[in-house]
Protein backbone atom coordinates (compact mmCIF):
# COMPACT_ATOMS: atom_id res chain seq x y z
CA UNK A 1 0.00 0.00 0.00
CA UNK A 2 3.13 2.26 0.85
CA UNK A 3 4.19 1.78 -2.54
CA UNK A 4 0.61 2.83 -4.22
CA UNK A 5 0.98 5.65 -2.48
CA UNK A 6 4.21 6.85 -3.25
CA UNK A 7 4.11 6.12 -6.84
CA UNK A 8 0.69 8.04 -6.73
CA UNK A 9 2.50 10.98 -5.37
CA UNK A 10 5.20 10.33 -7.46
CA UNK A 11 2.90 10.65 -10.73
CA UNK A 12 0.97 13.49 -9.35
CA UNK A 13 4.36 15.93 -9.00
CA UNK A 14 4.96 14.89 -12.85
CA UNK A 15 2.01 17.72 -13.16
CA UNK A 16 1.89 21.12 -12.51
CA UNK A 17 -2.24 20.98 -13.13
CA UNK A 18 -4.81 18.78 -13.92
CA UNK A 19 -6.11 21.30 -16.59
CA UNK A 20 -4.65 24.22 -17.93
CA UNK A 21 -6.90 26.82 -19.69
CA UNK A 22 -5.99 29.33 -21.87
CA UNK A 23 -8.12 32.43 -21.91
CA UNK A 24 -8.81 33.97 -18.86
CA UNK A 25 -12.15 35.67 -20.05
CA UNK A 26 -15.37 34.74 -19.13
CA UNK A 27 -15.74 30.98 -20.68
CA UNK A 28 -11.93 30.22 -18.97
CA UNK A 29 -12.98 31.51 -15.90
CA UNK A 30 -15.85 29.81 -15.41
CA UNK A 31 -14.54 26.39 -16.01
CA UNK A 32 -11.60 26.97 -14.06
CA UNK A 33 -13.87 27.88 -11.47
CA UNK A 34 -16.06 24.98 -12.08
CA UNK A 35 -12.86 22.38 -11.64
CA UNK A 36 -11.56 24.30 -8.70
CA UNK A 37 -14.50 23.57 -6.44
CA UNK A 38 -14.70 20.11 -6.98
CA UNK A 39 -10.87 20.40 -6.06
CA UNK A 40 -9.08 20.36 -9.37
CA UNK A 41 -5.44 21.51 -9.60
CA UNK A 42 -5.89 24.59 -12.59
CA UNK A 43 -3.72 26.60 -14.35
CA UNK A 44 -5.86 29.59 -15.97
CA UNK A 45 -3.56 31.60 -18.59
CA UNK A 46 -4.27 35.08 -19.66
CA UNK A 47 -2.28 37.32 -21.89
CA UNK A 48 -2.81 40.23 -20.31
CA UNK A 49 -2.00 41.70 -17.06
CA UNK A 50 -5.44 43.95 -16.30
CA UNK A 51 -8.42 42.89 -17.23
CA UNK A 52 -10.13 44.43 -20.13
CA UNK A 53 -12.19 46.83 -18.57
CA UNK A 54 -14.73 47.86 -21.04
CA UNK A 55 -18.14 45.96 -22.44
CA UNK A 56 -18.36 43.44 -24.89
CA UNK A 57 -21.24 41.20 -24.22
CA UNK A 58 -24.14 42.17 -23.01
CA UNK A 59 -26.81 39.72 -22.37
CA UNK A 60 -27.49 36.36 -21.56
CA UNK A 61 -30.77 33.82 -21.45
CA UNK A 62 -32.54 31.49 -18.72
CA UNK A 63 -29.90 28.67 -19.16
CA UNK A 64 -26.90 31.08 -18.59
CA UNK A 65 -28.77 32.44 -15.37
CA UNK A 66 -29.34 28.75 -13.89
CA UNK A 67 -25.29 28.21 -14.75
CA UNK A 68 -24.48 31.03 -12.82
CA UNK A 69 -26.35 30.06 -10.04
CA UNK A 70 -24.37 27.34 -9.30
CA UNK A 71 -21.77 29.71 -8.42
CA UNK A 72 -23.88 31.93 -6.05
CA UNK A 73 -24.48 34.52 -8.40
CA UNK A 74 -28.42 35.04 -8.69
CA UNK A 75 -29.45 36.93 -11.87
CA UNK A 76 -32.49 38.48 -9.77
CA UNK A 77 -30.61 40.28 -7.33
CA UNK A 78 -26.98 41.01 -8.48
CA UNK A 79 -25.80 44.43 -8.73
CA UNK A 80 -24.11 43.41 -12.06
CA UNK A 81 -27.15 42.41 -14.10
CA UNK A 82 -30.26 43.69 -14.85
CA UNK A 83 -33.53 42.50 -16.65
CA UNK A 84 -36.46 44.23 -18.46
CA UNK A 85 -40.18 42.25 -18.37
CA UNK A 86 -40.74 44.11 -21.66
CA UNK A 87 -41.43 42.20 -25.50
CA UNK A 88 -38.74 42.33 -27.92
CA UNK A 89 -39.64 44.33 -31.02
CA UNK A 90 -38.67 44.48 -34.39
CA UNK A 91 -40.13 47.93 -36.27
CA UNK A 92 -39.33 49.32 -39.67
CA UNK A 93 -38.58 52.32 -41.03
CA UNK A 94 -41.90 53.98 -39.33
CA UNK A 95 -41.70 52.42 -36.34
CA UNK A 96 -44.28 49.79 -36.80
CA UNK A 97 -43.91 46.43 -35.71
CA UNK A 98 -42.52 43.44 -37.82
CA UNK A 99 -42.09 40.86 -35.31
CA UNK A 100 -42.89 40.99 -31.64
CA UNK A 101 -40.53 38.24 -28.97
CA UNK A 102 -41.24 37.13 -26.15
CA UNK A 103 -38.29 38.33 -24.05
CA UNK A 104 -40.87 39.03 -20.92
CA UNK A 105 -41.68 35.23 -19.47
CA UNK A 106 -40.00 33.09 -17.42
CA UNK A 107 -38.86 30.43 -18.90
CA UNK A 108 -39.77 26.72 -18.32
CA UNK A 109 -35.61 26.21 -16.83
CA UNK A 110 -37.40 28.46 -14.05
CA UNK A 111 -35.02 31.89 -14.87
CA UNK A 112 -36.56 34.77 -16.95
CA UNK A 113 -35.65 34.83 -20.83
CA UNK A 114 -32.92 37.35 -20.65
CA UNK A 115 -30.74 39.53 -18.51
CA UNK A 116 -28.31 42.31 -19.08
CA UNK A 117 -25.45 42.85 -17.75
CA UNK A 118 -21.77 44.66 -17.76
CA UNK A 119 -18.76 42.08 -18.71
CA UNK A 120 -16.61 43.72 -16.77
CA UNK A 121 -18.59 43.53 -13.42
CA UNK A 122 -19.38 40.37 -14.28
CA UNK A 123 -15.80 38.97 -15.09
CA UNK A 124 -14.30 40.84 -12.08
CA UNK A 125 -17.06 38.91 -10.10
CA UNK A 126 -15.68 35.72 -11.81
CA UNK A 127 -12.09 36.25 -11.35
CA UNK A 128 -12.74 36.82 -7.33
CA UNK A 129 -14.24 33.66 -7.18
CA UNK A 130 -11.69 31.59 -8.91
CA UNK A 131 -9.00 33.76 -6.58
CA UNK A 132 -10.23 32.27 -3.88
CA UNK A 133 -9.90 28.89 -4.55
CA UNK A 134 -5.64 28.00 -3.57
CA UNK A 135 -6.25 25.12 -6.35
CA UNK A 136 -6.52 27.43 -8.77
CA UNK A 137 -3.20 29.96 -10.54
CA UNK A 138 -3.59 32.25 -12.87
CA UNK A 139 -0.41 32.90 -14.52
CA UNK A 140 -1.05 36.40 -16.31
CA UNK A 141 0.82 38.51 -18.98
CA UNK A 142 1.74 35.36 -20.71
CA UNK A 143 1.36 34.04 -24.54
CA UNK A 144 0.64 30.35 -25.13
CA UNK A 145 3.12 29.87 -27.69
CA UNK A 146 3.47 25.70 -27.74
CA UNK A 147 1.36 22.94 -27.24
CA UNK A 148 2.41 18.92 -27.58
CA UNK A 149 0.46 16.16 -25.73
CA UNK A 150 0.86 12.43 -26.24
CA UNK A 151 -0.63 9.58 -23.89
CA UNK A 152 -1.23 10.68 -20.27
CA UNK A 153 -0.53 14.51 -20.71
CA UNK A 154 -0.93 18.03 -22.59
CA UNK A 155 2.73 20.42 -22.31
CA UNK A 156 1.93 24.34 -23.21
CA UNK A 157 5.30 26.17 -23.26
CA UNK A 158 4.03 29.95 -22.33
CA UNK A 159 6.61 33.25 -23.52
CA UNK A 160 5.71 36.58 -21.85
CA UNK A 161 3.74 38.42 -23.55
CA UNK A 162 4.86 41.15 -25.63
CA UNK A 163 2.74 43.68 -25.57
CA UNK A 164 3.18 43.67 -21.68
CA UNK A 165 6.79 43.59 -21.83
CA UNK A 166 8.84 43.55 -24.87
CA UNK A 167 11.98 43.03 -23.81
CA UNK A 168 10.99 39.89 -21.60
CA UNK A 169 12.52 36.73 -23.30
CA UNK A 170 10.64 34.62 -20.30
CA UNK A 171 9.26 31.63 -20.87
CA UNK A 172 7.51 28.60 -18.43
CA UNK A 173 6.26 25.21 -19.26
CA UNK A 174 2.99 23.84 -17.88
CA UNK A 175 2.58 19.87 -17.99
CA UNK A 176 -1.14 18.96 -17.22
CA UNK A 177 -3.64 16.14 -17.58
CA UNK A 178 -5.53 18.08 -19.87
CA UNK A 179 -5.42 21.65 -21.75
CA UNK A 180 -8.51 23.90 -22.72
CA UNK A 181 -8.21 26.32 -24.95
CA UNK A 182 -10.87 29.24 -24.42
CA UNK A 183 -8.38 31.84 -25.92
CA UNK A 184 -10.31 33.56 -28.82
CA UNK A 185 -11.10 33.84 -32.27
CA UNK A 186 -7.09 33.27 -33.20
CA UNK A 187 -7.26 30.29 -30.71
CA UNK A 188 -3.19 29.05 -30.83
CA UNK A 189 -4.51 25.97 -28.97
CA UNK A 190 -7.48 25.43 -32.00
CA UNK A 191 -4.09 26.32 -34.34
CA UNK A 192 -1.74 23.60 -32.34
CA UNK A 193 -3.93 21.02 -33.11
CA UNK A 194 -4.58 21.29 -36.55
CA UNK A 195 -8.21 22.04 -36.10
CA UNK A 196 -10.03 23.22 -39.08
CA UNK A 197 -12.73 25.87 -39.51
CA UNK A 198 -15.91 25.75 -41.03
CA UNK A 199 -16.89 29.23 -42.50
CA UNK A 200 -20.30 30.28 -43.83
CA UNK A 201 -18.50 33.28 -45.39
CA UNK A 202 -21.04 35.55 -43.33
CA UNK A 203 -19.48 39.18 -43.10
CA UNK A 204 -21.08 42.45 -42.04
CA UNK A 205 -19.52 45.27 -40.00
CA UNK A 206 -21.21 46.76 -37.51
CA UNK A 207 -20.33 49.85 -34.97
CA UNK A 208 -21.08 49.54 -31.35
CA UNK A 209 -21.57 52.37 -28.75
CA UNK A 210 -22.07 51.30 -25.39
CA UNK A 211 -23.19 54.66 -23.33
CA UNK A 212 -23.32 55.91 -19.64
CA UNK A 213 -26.36 57.84 -20.01
CA UNK A 214 -26.40 60.12 -16.80
CA UNK A 215 -30.66 60.31 -16.91
CA UNK A 216 -33.07 57.29 -17.11
CA UNK A 217 -33.42 57.41 -20.92
CA UNK A 218 -35.87 54.44 -21.04
CA UNK A 219 -37.76 56.55 -18.92
CA UNK A 220 -37.34 59.67 -21.16
CA UNK A 221 -38.11 57.68 -24.64
CA UNK A 222 -42.13 56.65 -23.51
CA UNK A 223 -43.05 55.98 -26.81
CA UNK A 224 -40.11 53.71 -27.57
CA UNK A 225 -39.18 49.47 -25.91
CA UNK A 226 -36.48 49.02 -23.72
CA UNK A 227 -35.02 46.94 -26.24
CA UNK A 228 -35.84 46.65 -30.30
CA UNK A 229 -34.60 46.44 -33.31
CA UNK A 230 -34.89 49.16 -36.37
CA UNK A 231 -35.11 47.33 -39.25
CA UNK A 232 -34.66 50.82 -41.43
CA UNK A 233 -33.20 50.27 -44.96
CA UNK A 234 -31.05 53.87 -44.26
CA UNK A 235 -29.46 52.58 -41.23
CA UNK A 236 -30.37 49.10 -39.34
CA UNK A 237 -29.64 49.47 -35.95
CA UNK A 238 -30.23 47.87 -32.52
CA UNK A 239 -31.10 49.64 -29.24
CA UNK A 240 -30.54 47.60 -26.32
CA UNK A 241 -29.88 47.90 -22.59
CA UNK A 242 -26.38 47.37 -21.77
CA UNK A 243 -26.86 46.56 -17.99
CA UNK A 244 -26.42 48.37 -14.72
CA UNK A 245 -24.79 51.69 -14.46
CA UNK A 246 -21.54 52.32 -12.99
CA UNK A 247 -23.47 53.90 -9.40
CA UNK A 248 -25.68 51.30 -7.44
CA UNK A 249 -29.37 52.58 -8.49
CA UNK A 250 -28.34 55.05 -10.99
CA UNK A 251 -28.97 55.54 -14.68
CA UNK A 252 -28.76 52.17 -16.50
CA UNK A 253 -26.12 51.51 -19.56
CA UNK A 254 -27.31 51.03 -22.86
CA UNK A 255 -25.75 50.06 -26.22
CA UNK A 256 -26.27 50.94 -29.72
CA UNK A 257 -24.90 48.69 -32.69
CA UNK A 258 -25.47 50.31 -36.17
CA UNK A 259 -24.60 48.56 -39.28
CA UNK A 260 -21.72 49.95 -41.01
CA UNK A 261 -22.88 50.74 -45.01
CA UNK A 262 -20.92 49.78 -47.83
CA UNK A 263 -19.73 52.85 -48.53
CA UNK A 264 -18.44 53.52 -45.09
CA UNK A 265 -14.76 52.83 -43.29
CA UNK A 266 -14.20 51.47 -39.58
CA UNK A 267 -11.85 53.64 -38.66
CA UNK A 268 -14.06 56.82 -40.27
CA UNK A 269 -17.02 55.12 -37.85
CA UNK A 270 -15.23 54.48 -34.72
CA UNK A 271 -14.44 58.13 -34.21
CA UNK A 272 -16.08 59.83 -31.22
CA UNK A 273 -17.71 62.49 -33.89
CA UNK A 274 -19.38 59.88 -35.99
CA UNK A 275 -20.53 58.17 -32.60
CA UNK A 276 -22.50 61.73 -31.76
CA UNK A 277 -23.28 62.19 -34.74
CA UNK A 278 -25.41 59.38 -34.87
CA UNK A 279 -26.49 59.54 -31.00
CA UNK A 280 -27.96 62.74 -31.95
CA UNK A 281 -31.07 61.93 -33.31
CA UNK A 282 -32.09 60.07 -30.04
CA UNK A 283 -31.92 62.34 -27.42
CA UNK A 284 -28.01 61.15 -26.29
CA UNK A 285 -25.48 63.99 -26.11
CA UNK A 286 -21.98 64.63 -24.71
CA UNK A 287 -23.13 66.75 -22.24
CA UNK A 288 -26.30 63.89 -20.82
CA UNK A 289 -24.46 61.45 -21.49
CA UNK A 290 -20.52 59.67 -21.31
CA UNK A 291 -19.30 57.82 -24.68
CA UNK A 292 -17.72 54.34 -22.73
CA UNK A 293 -16.67 52.22 -25.93
CA UNK A 294 -17.18 52.96 -29.88
CA UNK A 295 -15.39 49.94 -31.90
CA UNK A 296 -16.33 48.42 -35.27
CA UNK A 297 -16.65 44.32 -34.88
CA UNK A 298 -17.49 42.06 -37.77
CA UNK A 299 -19.58 39.56 -37.52
CA UNK A 300 -19.51 36.39 -38.63
CA UNK A 301 -20.51 33.02 -38.88
CA UNK A 302 -17.72 29.80 -38.04
CA UNK A 303 -17.68 27.22 -36.13
CA UNK A 304 -14.42 24.55 -35.88
CA UNK A 305 -15.24 20.75 -37.09
CA UNK A 306 -13.38 19.19 -34.02
CA UNK A 307 -13.62 20.56 -30.40
CA UNK A 308 -11.05 17.95 -28.81
CA UNK A 309 -8.47 16.03 -29.73
CA UNK A 310 -7.01 13.79 -27.24
CA UNK A 311 -6.43 14.82 -24.06
CA UNK A 312 -7.02 18.78 -25.76
CA UNK A 313 -10.57 21.07 -26.01
CA UNK A 314 -11.77 23.81 -27.59
CA UNK A 315 -14.56 26.90 -26.07
CA UNK A 316 -16.00 29.76 -26.60
CA UNK A 317 -15.18 31.95 -29.13
CA UNK A 318 -11.53 29.81 -30.14
CA UNK A 319 -14.47 27.36 -30.65
CA UNK A 320 -17.34 29.39 -32.88
CA UNK A 321 -18.66 32.70 -33.96
CA UNK A 322 -21.60 34.02 -34.65
CA UNK A 323 -23.54 37.28 -35.59
CA UNK A 324 -25.01 38.60 -31.89
CA UNK A 325 -28.76 38.77 -33.47
CA UNK A 326 -30.29 36.43 -31.20
CA UNK A 327 -27.79 37.83 -27.90
CA UNK A 328 -26.68 34.03 -27.79
CA UNK A 329 -23.01 33.93 -28.55
CA UNK A 330 -21.29 34.38 -24.75
CA UNK A 331 -24.03 32.18 -23.76
CA UNK A 332 -22.54 29.49 -26.22
CA UNK A 333 -19.37 29.83 -24.38
CA UNK A 334 -20.21 29.20 -20.88
CA UNK A 335 -22.62 26.46 -21.97
CA UNK A 336 -19.28 24.95 -23.20
CA UNK A 337 -17.40 25.76 -20.11
CA UNK A 338 -19.86 23.67 -17.99
CA UNK A 339 -20.30 20.82 -20.47
CA UNK A 340 -16.78 20.67 -20.77
CA UNK A 341 -16.50 20.81 -16.45
CA UNK A 342 -18.61 17.76 -15.38
CA UNK A 343 -16.98 16.15 -18.07
CA UNK A 344 -13.27 16.72 -16.76
CA UNK A 345 -14.29 16.27 -13.09
CA UNK A 346 -16.04 13.06 -13.98
CA UNK A 347 -12.81 11.86 -15.95
CA UNK A 348 -10.29 13.02 -13.26
CA UNK A 349 -12.23 11.22 -10.37
CA UNK A 350 -12.18 8.02 -12.60
CA UNK A 351 -15.75 7.97 -12.99
CA UNK A 352 -16.11 7.92 -16.51
CA UNK A 353 -13.87 7.16 -19.19
CA UNK A 354 -11.92 9.88 -21.35
CA UNK A 355 -14.64 8.97 -24.54
CA UNK A 356 -17.14 11.03 -22.53
CA UNK A 357 -14.68 14.14 -24.15
CA UNK A 358 -15.84 12.93 -27.92
CA UNK A 359 -20.07 13.62 -26.73
CA UNK A 360 -18.10 17.07 -25.70
CA UNK A 361 -17.95 17.95 -29.43
CA UNK A 362 -20.95 16.32 -30.80
CA UNK A 363 -23.43 17.58 -28.77
CA UNK A 364 -22.01 21.24 -28.37
CA UNK A 365 -21.16 21.75 -31.90
CA UNK A 366 -24.38 21.28 -33.15
CA UNK A 367 -25.62 23.44 -30.30
CA UNK A 368 -24.07 26.07 -31.33
CA UNK A 369 -24.37 25.68 -35.14
CA UNK A 370 -28.45 25.66 -34.41
CA UNK A 371 -27.58 29.50 -33.02
CA UNK A 372 -25.33 30.30 -35.46
CA UNK A 373 -27.56 29.45 -38.33
CA UNK A 374 -30.31 31.41 -36.02
CA UNK A 375 -28.53 34.39 -35.70
CA UNK A 376 -27.36 34.67 -39.57
CA UNK A 377 -31.22 33.98 -40.05
CA UNK A 378 -32.02 37.20 -38.47
CA UNK A 379 -28.84 39.24 -39.48
CA UNK A 380 -30.59 38.26 -43.18
CA UNK A 381 -33.76 39.94 -41.98
CA UNK A 382 -31.72 42.79 -40.64
CA UNK A 383 -28.87 43.67 -42.34
CA UNK A 384 -31.17 44.76 -45.57
CA UNK A 385 -29.97 48.06 -46.79
CA UNK A 386 -31.86 48.12 -50.09
CA UNK A 387 -35.08 50.42 -49.76
CA UNK A 388 -36.85 47.71 -52.42
CA UNK A 389 -35.91 44.42 -50.45
CA UNK A 390 -36.52 46.63 -47.22
CA UNK A 391 -40.28 46.89 -48.46
CA UNK A 392 -40.78 43.43 -48.96
CA UNK A 393 -39.51 41.93 -46.25
CA UNK A 394 -42.08 44.84 -44.47
CA UNK A 395 -44.60 43.33 -46.47
CA UNK A 396 -44.33 39.63 -45.36
CA UNK A 397 -43.45 40.21 -41.90
CA UNK A 398 -46.37 42.62 -41.48
CA UNK A 399 -48.68 40.32 -43.16
CA UNK A 400 -47.26 37.43 -40.58
CA UNK A 401 -47.41 39.20 -37.86
CA UNK A 402 -51.23 40.13 -38.50
CA UNK A 403 -51.90 36.55 -39.50
CA UNK A 404 -51.61 35.28 -36.09
CA UNK A 405 -52.59 37.99 -34.55
CA UNK A 406 -50.11 40.49 -33.29
CA UNK A 407 -48.69 37.38 -30.49
CA UNK A 408 -45.18 37.30 -29.46
CA UNK A 409 -43.29 34.50 -30.65
CA UNK A 410 -41.39 32.18 -28.00
CA UNK A 411 -37.75 32.03 -27.73
CA UNK A 412 -35.98 29.37 -28.87
CA UNK A 413 -36.10 25.70 -27.94
CA UNK A 414 -32.60 23.94 -29.05
CA UNK A 415 -31.33 20.27 -28.66
CA UNK A 416 -28.29 18.88 -28.31
CA UNK A 417 -26.51 17.45 -30.48
CA UNK A 418 -25.76 13.37 -30.77
CA UNK A 419 -24.37 12.20 -27.39
CA UNK A 420 -24.88 11.08 -23.95
CA UNK A 421 -28.89 11.20 -23.84
CA UNK A 422 -31.59 9.17 -25.38
CA UNK A 423 -33.01 10.80 -28.58
CA UNK A 424 -36.09 8.60 -28.99
CA UNK A 425 -37.41 9.78 -25.22
CA UNK A 426 -39.55 12.92 -24.56
CA UNK A 427 -37.74 16.10 -24.23
CA UNK A 428 -34.38 14.65 -23.97
CA UNK A 429 -31.82 16.45 -25.14
CA UNK A 430 -33.29 19.40 -24.34
CA UNK A 431 -32.79 21.79 -21.22
CA UNK A 432 -34.79 20.26 -18.19
CA UNK A 433 -37.63 21.95 -17.15
CA UNK A 434 -37.65 23.45 -13.52
CA UNK A 435 -39.71 24.26 -10.62
CA UNK A 436 -40.40 25.51 -7.09
CA UNK A 437 -40.05 23.23 -4.72
CA UNK A 438 -40.10 22.56 -0.97
CA UNK A 439 -37.19 20.30 0.47
CA UNK A 440 -34.25 20.32 2.69
CA UNK A 441 -36.31 23.05 4.81
CA UNK A 442 -36.46 25.66 1.56
CA UNK A 443 -38.81 26.90 -0.22
CA UNK A 444 -36.92 27.77 -3.91
CA UNK A 445 -36.30 26.95 -7.61
CA UNK A 446 -34.95 22.92 -7.73
CA UNK A 447 -31.66 23.53 -8.15
CA UNK A 448 -31.01 25.67 -5.23
CA UNK A 449 -33.92 23.33 -2.69
CA UNK A 450 -32.37 20.14 -4.25
CA UNK A 451 -29.00 20.58 -5.66
CA UNK A 452 -27.65 19.74 -8.84
CA UNK A 453 -25.69 17.01 -10.40
CA UNK A 454 -26.65 13.66 -11.84
CA UNK A 455 -30.24 12.95 -10.87
CA UNK A 456 -33.09 10.73 -11.77
CA UNK A 457 -36.53 12.25 -10.58
CA UNK A 458 -39.73 10.42 -9.58
CA UNK A 459 -43.42 12.02 -9.88
CA UNK A 460 -45.10 10.26 -6.97
CA UNK A 461 -43.17 7.28 -7.30
CA UNK A 462 -39.58 6.59 -5.72
CA UNK A 463 -36.83 6.61 -8.68
CA UNK A 464 -34.79 4.56 -6.01
CA UNK A 465 -36.78 1.32 -5.92
CA UNK A 466 -37.28 1.34 -9.90
CA UNK A 467 -33.25 1.47 -10.42
CA UNK A 468 -31.28 -1.87 -9.92
CA UNK A 469 -28.97 -2.23 -6.78
CA UNK A 470 -25.99 -2.02 -9.22
CA UNK A 471 -27.54 1.26 -10.81
CA UNK A 472 -27.62 2.73 -7.67
CA UNK A 473 -24.09 2.12 -6.78
CA UNK A 474 -23.17 3.90 -10.30
CA UNK A 475 -25.21 6.83 -9.80
CA UNK A 476 -23.89 7.30 -6.19
CA UNK A 477 -20.53 7.13 -7.64
CA UNK A 478 -21.57 9.77 -9.68
CA UNK A 479 -22.67 11.66 -6.89
CA UNK A 480 -26.04 11.65 -7.89
CA UNK A 481 -29.18 11.22 -6.14
CA UNK A 482 -32.58 9.92 -6.61
CA UNK A 483 -35.49 12.59 -5.27
CA UNK A 484 -39.23 11.38 -5.38
CA UNK A 485 -41.25 14.22 -6.30
CA UNK A 486 -45.03 14.80 -5.19
CA UNK A 487 -47.85 17.22 -3.83
CA UNK A 488 -48.18 18.74 -0.56
CA UNK A 489 -49.35 15.85 2.11
CA UNK A 490 -48.02 12.75 -0.04
CA UNK A 491 -44.57 11.19 1.23
CA UNK A 492 -41.80 12.82 -0.66
CA UNK A 493 -38.62 14.34 -0.93
CA UNK A 494 -39.14 17.13 -2.54
CA UNK A 495 -42.76 19.08 -2.94
CA UNK A 496 -44.28 20.43 -6.19
CA UNK A 497 -45.03 23.66 -4.68
CA UNK A 498 -46.60 24.67 -8.53
CA UNK A 499 -47.44 21.79 -9.92
CA UNK A 500 -44.81 22.20 -12.56
CA UNK A 501 -42.98 19.17 -12.96
CA UNK A 502 -46.80 17.12 -12.74
CA UNK A 503 -47.75 19.24 -15.72
CA UNK A 504 -44.87 18.63 -17.34
CA UNK A 505 -44.29 14.81 -16.70
CA UNK A 506 -47.92 14.07 -17.55
CA UNK A 507 -47.91 16.25 -20.50
CA UNK A 508 -45.33 13.75 -21.92
CA UNK A 509 -46.76 10.54 -20.16
CA UNK A 510 -43.42 10.00 -17.98
CA UNK A 511 -43.30 9.44 -14.31
CA UNK A 512 -39.29 9.65 -14.23
CA UNK A 513 -36.63 11.43 -15.54
CA UNK A 514 -32.76 11.02 -15.74
CA UNK A 515 -30.77 14.81 -15.39
CA UNK A 516 -27.47 15.56 -16.44
CA UNK A 517 -25.28 17.82 -14.19
CA UNK A 518 -25.95 20.42 -17.04
CA UNK A 519 -29.70 20.24 -16.44
CA UNK A 520 -30.53 18.56 -19.92
CA UNK A 521 -32.86 15.47 -19.81
CA UNK A 522 -30.72 12.23 -20.82
CA UNK A 523 -33.69 10.29 -21.09
CA UNK A 524 -37.52 10.17 -19.72
CA UNK A 525 -39.22 7.00 -18.65
CA UNK A 526 -43.00 5.92 -18.24
CA UNK A 527 -42.09 3.09 -16.06
CA UNK A 528 -39.59 1.49 -14.01
CA UNK A 529 -38.59 -1.07 -16.62
CA UNK A 530 -37.98 1.55 -19.33
CA UNK A 531 -36.04 3.81 -16.80
CA UNK A 532 -33.63 0.82 -15.78
CA UNK A 533 -32.81 0.40 -19.79
CA UNK A 534 -32.18 4.01 -20.50
CA UNK A 535 -30.21 4.51 -17.69
CA UNK A 536 -27.93 1.80 -18.80
CA UNK A 537 -28.05 3.78 -22.69
CA UNK A 538 -26.83 6.58 -20.87
CA UNK A 539 -24.02 4.98 -19.03
CA UNK A 540 -22.97 3.04 -21.45
CA UNK A 541 -23.00 6.40 -24.17
CA UNK A 542 -20.68 8.15 -21.11
CA UNK A 543 -17.85 4.74 -20.21
CA UNK A 544 -19.02 5.09 -17.29
CA UNK A 545 -17.79 1.52 -15.73
CA UNK A 546 -20.20 -1.27 -14.23
CA UNK A 547 -20.65 -1.17 -10.31
CA UNK A 548 -18.68 -4.32 -10.06
CA UNK A 549 -16.38 -3.33 -12.52
CA UNK A 550 -15.65 0.30 -10.26
CA UNK A 551 -15.82 -1.81 -7.27
CA UNK A 552 -13.08 -3.99 -8.10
Amino acid sequence: MSATKTGAASACADFDADVAIVGGGPVGTFLAILLGRQGKRVTLIERWTQSYGRPRAVTYDHEIARLLAVLGIDSETDPAISYHDELYYWKDANRENLQIVDWQSTSASGWRVRYWFNQPALEARLTGIASEYPNITQIRGFDAVGLVQDADSATLTLRRTAAEDADSTETRTIRAKFVVGADGANSMVRQALGIENEDKGYFFDWLILDMIPHFDYVASRKDEPAQWQLCDAKRPTTIVPGGPGPVAGGPARRRWEYMVLPHENAEDMQTPETAWKLLAPWGVTPENSELERSAVYRFQARWAVEWNKGRCAIAGDAAHLMPPFAGEGMCAGLRDAFALGWRLNAILDGKVGIEALGSYTTERKEHAKHYINFSQELGKIICISDAEQAAERDRVMKAELAARNFTPVPTDICQLGAGAWCADTAHAGELSVQGVVEANGKRDRFDQAVGFGWMVLGLDADPAQALTADQQVQLARLGGQTVKIGAAGTVCDAVDVEGTYAKWLNGIGASYVLLRPDFYVAATAATPEDLRRRFNEVMDRLHVPAAAAQAA
